[in-house]
């Protein structure tokens, strides 16, 4: 506050001690006593009522003490349990919850992870997987700004996700792992890893490899054996010892039935082995009578040609062709699907035969497209040709309704190239993906698909769409997503089933430690999507009858219900709309492999490496109280104060009007109970 405020305060109180001393100091009748209650009384309240014209600013200086935070990462995972460590686990963090010194140094904020990690709600140890990289990633995004150290505690035993022990060398705070187990080794033979196709087409042979890890000392025999129901379909003797501790098995199986061929795969146990859950794997193969053809046809090359073959057959139920015109149109039998790729005058023969045979098409156009013949040798769709160059920008359109689809970052994807212009589209069609400018959409087609008497179409206007996979592996490290999103693409325009009402999509069979999702589409007699009705699941066990039944979520343009609450087992299901009497059917298996009951102890040595990289220190369980002291005492990790300053006007303070009130209010019953008013 300025001398100046000062000054004027003052010759506030002075005015208003005036003013009182001249309405009660002089030619009153008053009582001595009541004269010096009146004039103080009106002195108050003429003195702040001229302040509040001052209207003087306040310094209001606030001093807070900011901790520094201390995140806790639980392992909830079902390897805590099968270790047993579930009660020290649980005490220790109970012991974190309750030190009082720790908790007046430190934030602390408790979360647990498995395939996710959550805010701690309570540990069940039931999670199927565990991803200790995203858990320390996702902390050290939250806390990028903060200091704050992070107790990690787990068994060091990663399911998911990247290596954690190499990620954690980007992470800025120090992490103490609290070592859930030990490090001492028992003697084991477990199957490592077991890969194979999902898919095998009959009368083929499909091929399974098999990695065997052998943990001991000793010189030792067993075999390997893989059984279809009680039927051996493969068997090999093997010996492991202190040097050699692995080995890769690579054998062939005959795809001799359809459907779906459960197998299991067995290392035989030693006699003093511990672990015996490790040495069965169950796999299942779903052999298909005939593969989905799929002929890619292109007079030019192109990068885009390479990543549609890839991302097609990245489906093992798919085969891709790339040919020229030329030796393509007397083939186009052999296919599903034909993708005409930037067509010009040279595609005659091709087109002639798509119409006579009424063969579903893809057409991508872009710089190299002949759309003068183009325009010519279709009616669906139409587009003025022109020399100008355009980089398109897209955005999915949510209303989309022929299949299920998912945003994965369509927004933020490289620009196509095409010649400018839009496209005008003569029949019924779905735009699947529109263009936009920075962002904002124009309701102009980039593709869209089209479906006249079973006959199914697409058009994609832009070159480029290679770029589009490239981003979508460098925002999610896969290929999986984007593949996806190209697979039902492909999937829809390879079908000439006739379309249903309602649509369900459920794999065959599922392993119970990943996501068991089945997803739903429901249309109205109109066929537009329908995000108003209510869907739901019922599953019954083909072995023990029981049934559950869940409903299914909305997802932006389909329905959505995990099932991983489900045992291992055979189910049939149906997915059935509320007050419609419309029902789908469909079985699938869920295969038993818990991949968190295949460890023994603990991964002390990626732990370690984890501290080393971070600055921090390991504690086993047993030794996790010596942590505290450590944390508390430690200078890197020191509690601010900070110091906030206010100005405050006079007139926002509301207590000051409630006085003036009160002082007038006072005054006036005074004078009333003395019958002076």
């Amino acid at each position: 506050m300025t001398s100046e405020t000062l000054l004027y305060i003052f010759i506030a109180g002075v005015i208003a001690l005036f003013l009182a001393m001249y309405m009660y100091g002089f030619k009153t009748n008053y009582s001595k006593k009541a004269r010096w209650i009146y004039g103080f009384l009106r002195f108050v309240t003429l003195f702040l009522v001229i302040l509040l014209f001052l209207n003087p600013k306040i310094n209001n200086e606030i001093l807070t003490v900011e901790k520094p935070s201390l995140p806790v990462l639980i392992d909830n995972s079902n390897s805590i349990k099968e270790l047993l460590q579930t009660e020290k686990t649980a005490a220790f963090v109970n012991y974190l919850n309750e030190h009082e010194e720790l908790n007046n140094k430190f934030d602390i904020n408790f979360y647990s992870f498995g395939s996710d990690i959550n805010i701690l709600d309570s540990l069940s140890f039931t999670e199927n997987n565990t991803n200790i990289s995203q858990a320390l990633t996702v902390t050290n995004e939250l806390f990028k700004n903060e200091v704050a150290p992070t107790i990690l505690i787990t068994d060091g035993n990663q399911t998911l996700g990247s290596d954690y022990e190499f990620s954690s060398a980007t992470i800025k705070n120090p992490v103490y792992p609290i070592i859930l187990g030990d490090s001492i080794k028992y003697t084991d033979l477990k199957i490592g890893q077991l890969n194979t196709n999902r898919y095998a087409y009959l009368k083929n042979k499909f091929p399974v490899e098999v990695i065997l890890i052998y943990g001991g000392s000793e010189e030792v025999n067993s075999q390997f054996v893989v059984k279809q129901g009680n039927t051996v379909v493969f068997r090999e003797q093997v010996s492991f010892s202190d040097t050699e501790n692995a080995k890769i098995i690579s054998f062939t199986l005959p795809a001799s039935a359809v459907g779906l061929q459960k197998y299991s795969a067995q290392i035989i146990p030693l006699s003093k082995e511990k672990n015996k859950t490790n040495n069965t794997k169950q796999f299942a193969i779903e052999v298909i009578d005939q593969a989905t053809n799929v002929l890619i046809v292109s007079e030019i090359v192109h990068p885009d040609l390479g990543m549609l073959k890839r991302s097609i057959t990245s489906n093992e139920q798919r085969r891709v062709s790339i040919m020229k015109p030329a030796e393509a149109s007397g083939l186009l039998n052999d296919f599903q699907l034909v993708i005409l790729y930037q067509p010009d005058r040279r595609f005659d023969k091709v087109y002639s035969e798509i119409n006579k045979l009424n063969k579903n098409t893809l057409t991508i156009t872009g710089l190299q497209t002949d759309w003068n013949y183009l325009n010519g040798i279709q009616e669906n769709f139409k587009k003025e040709q022109t020399n100008q160059i355009d980089e398109i920008e897209v955005s999915l359109n949510p209303n989309y309704g022929a299949f299920a689809i998912e945003d994965i970052g369509f927004e933020d994807f490289k620009p196509l190239r095409t010649k400018f212009g839009d496209i005008a589209i003569n029949v019924p069609f779905e735009m699947l993906l529109e263009k936009s400018v920075n962002g904002i959409t124009t309701e102009s087609v980039l593709l869209a698909t089209t479906e006249i008497n079973g006959k199914r179409d697409a058009i994609l206007d832009g070159q480029g769409i290679w770029k589009w996979r490239a981003q979508s592996y460098l925002d999610r490290n896969s290929f999986e997503d984007f593949d996806n999103f190209f697979g039902k693409l492909i999937q829809y325009l390879a079908s000439n089933k006739r379309r249903s009402r309602l649509e369900v999509t459920a794999e065959t069979f599922y392993y119970n430690n990943d996501r068991i999702q089945i997803s739903a589409q429901y249309f109205d007699k109109n066929y537009i999507f329908d995000s108003r009705s209510s869907l739901f699941i019922r599953a019954t066990n083909s072995a023990t009858k029981e049934q559950r039944e869940f409903p299914l979520l909305l997802k932006s343009n389909y329905y959505e219900v995990d099932l991983s609450s489900l045992l291992a087992g055979e189910y049939d299901f149906s997915v059935t709309v509320k007050d419609e009497g419309i029902s789908r059917s469909g079985v699938f298996t869920i295969l038993d492999f818990n991949v968190e009951k295949q460890f023994l102890n603990a991964n002390v040595t990626k732990l370690h490496n984890v501290a080393t990289n971070t600055n921090g220190k390991a504690y086993f369980i047993k030794e996790s109280e010596s942590l505290l002291p450590a944390l508390i005492s430690d200078d890197r990790f020191q509690q601010i104060q900070k110091s906030e300053q206010k100005i405050v006007p006079l007139i926002d303070w509301r207590y000051l009007l409630g006085l003036i009130v009160l002082t007038l209010s006072i005054e006036w019953f005074i004078r009333k109970y003395n019958g002076l008013v």
